[in-house]
């Protein structure tokens, strides 16, 4: 048997088939593990396309942009940290499934038989239901998936909270004639996403509407849908969206009388205590007035502005880290996946404005400058390595103490003076920036005590 082949890139045409799932057998068979391409690697970059062409079309189609920018960072920041454990166990992962299928494979399927792909296809969408179902039904369970469900939006970026790339173009399709009766169209998922209390634990289907059908979970749409969860988490901070249900259960667990009691706060639905049904009582749950309006802040344009740069760069740094993957030591992954996550909470804090906002993006500045001076990081444009060098919280005064010009006796070299007149340089005119950019009450008044 010869070397298998690497994975090859996808044509422009396969690209735009893949985010509809119009893909044919012989395109995504392949006779080894190594040949099967990284789809969400290869998907990317359609998919902020199709993000990009939302935002055109409800600019033209509504008059306004389809979601809200705090809301939409979330949703990606809620992406970024999904893939990150994947950079230390997807190997796991992968030898685990060999092993069971080197040792527990009931039978060979042939890889380039068609009947094999529609076969699994099968499998796979009926399996993919009744896991969706246990991660609405199942409370331990419900705590990882109500990420994807706490959005009050609903647009291409609220797939990214799940890190799916399932594409229901909402904006534009309203119903699809007799499609309705077999796919899961954007009508049905629509109202998976819902909290009206006729949405609540529907529609869980991945491409199939007919398993919700065969299984009595399937819903029509005959309302307007809210989105979003029940109890509202009013947070745009990621860790607490995805991690907040947890401490729920946490709270709830101990409270609970009786040992049988706590393992069904645990494996039964988010809904249930003491006394009722398995998936709660329906009627407990709020009712949707119409009247409800999504969590927001009102954060200036400015630092708007300043927040979606800082995610620009940390994206930047995110991609080079799974470029990179395969070389970089396992320290330097968990500076890097530390870094990033300091980033996206730190983000999540000027967006909500809080009090503490301006003092951790300074740990987070200096953070950033010391990894880079580490070379755990590095510039993904070299041409600003100097603009890297930049602390934009620090005075030039705090920095001639910390990086003096001259020290007693001893006078620098020519080219080290020059790096340290230019890095006060840059403080100067960076930290003038940031406090105009950061213009919040809070963060203006806590620059200014430097």
């Amino acid at each position: 048997m010869g070397t298998p082949e690497a994975p090859k890139d996808i044509s422009l045409s396969q690209g735009i088939r893949m985010m509809f799932y119009v893909m044919k057998p012989n395109e995504t068979s392949f006779p080894s593990l190594e040949e099967v391409p990284d789809y969400v690697k290869q998907a990317t970059p359609f998919f902020i396309s199709l993000m990009l062409l939302e935002l055109v079309l409800s600019w033209i189609l509504k008059g306004k942009l389809a979601g809200r920018i705090d809301d939409a960072l979330t949703s990606i920041s809620a992406g970024v940290l999904s893939r990150l454990p994947t950079l230390f166990f997807r190997s796991i992962e992968l030898s685990t499934y060999i092993y069971v299928w080197e040792n527990y494979r009931v039978f060979n399927l042939p890889w380039d038989s068609p009947w094999t792909w529609y076969l699994t296809f099968l499998g796979v969408d009926l399996g993919y239901y009744w896991f969706h179902r246990m991660a609405h039904e199942v409370n331990i369970m419900w705590a990882a998936h109500q990420t994807h469900h706490s959005s009050e939006d609903y647009n291409l970026s609220t797939a990214l909270r799940q890190s799916a790339f399932q594409t229901y173009t909402s904006w534009v399709i309203e119903h699809l004639g007799p499609l309705e009766l077999i796919l899961n169209t954007p009508s049905h998922h629509r109202v998976h996403h819902g909290r009206n209390r006729y949405c609540i634990d529907k529609n869980f289907a991945g491409t199939l509407i007919i398993w919700d059908r065969i299984f009595g979970t399937f819903e029509a749409e005959n309302e307007k849908v809210s989105y979003g969860l029940t109890h509202p988490i009013n947070t745009f901070e990621p860790l607490k969206v995805q991690f907040h249900h947890l401490h729920y259960i946490w709270t709830t667990f101990w409270i609970t009388p009786g040992f049988w009691n706590k393992l069904s706060v645990l494996f039964k639905g988010p809904g249930w205590s003491p006394g009722k049904p398995r998936l709660g009582l329906l009627e407990e749950i709020p009712e949707v007035t119409g009247k409800e309006v999504p969590y927001a802040t009102h954060v200036s344009g400015s630092l708007q502005l300043y927040a979606l740069v800082q995610f620009a760069l940390m994206l930047g740094f995110y991609e080079d880290t799974f470029a990179d993957k395969g070389v970089l030591s396992q320290a330097t992954l968990l500076l890097r996946s530390g870094y990033i996550i300091l980033t996206l909470t730190s983000i999540g804090f000027l967006m909500e404005q809080r009090t503490r906002a301006a003092i951790l993006e300074t740990i987070r500045c200096a953070v950033f400058l010391v990894l880079y001076w580490l070379h755990y990081l590095k510039p993904f444009i070299p041409s600003w390595a100097y603009a890297f060098e930049v602390m934009d919280f620090y005075p030039s005064k705090r920095v001639t103490t910390y990086f003096p010009v001259e020290s007693g006796h001893h006078k620098s070299s020519g080219t080290e003076l020059k790096r340290k007149k230019n890095l006060q340089n840059f403080l100067k005119v960076i930290r003038i920036t940031f406090t105009y950019q950061c213009d919040s009450e809070n963060i203006s008044t806590w620059m200014a005590t430097f």
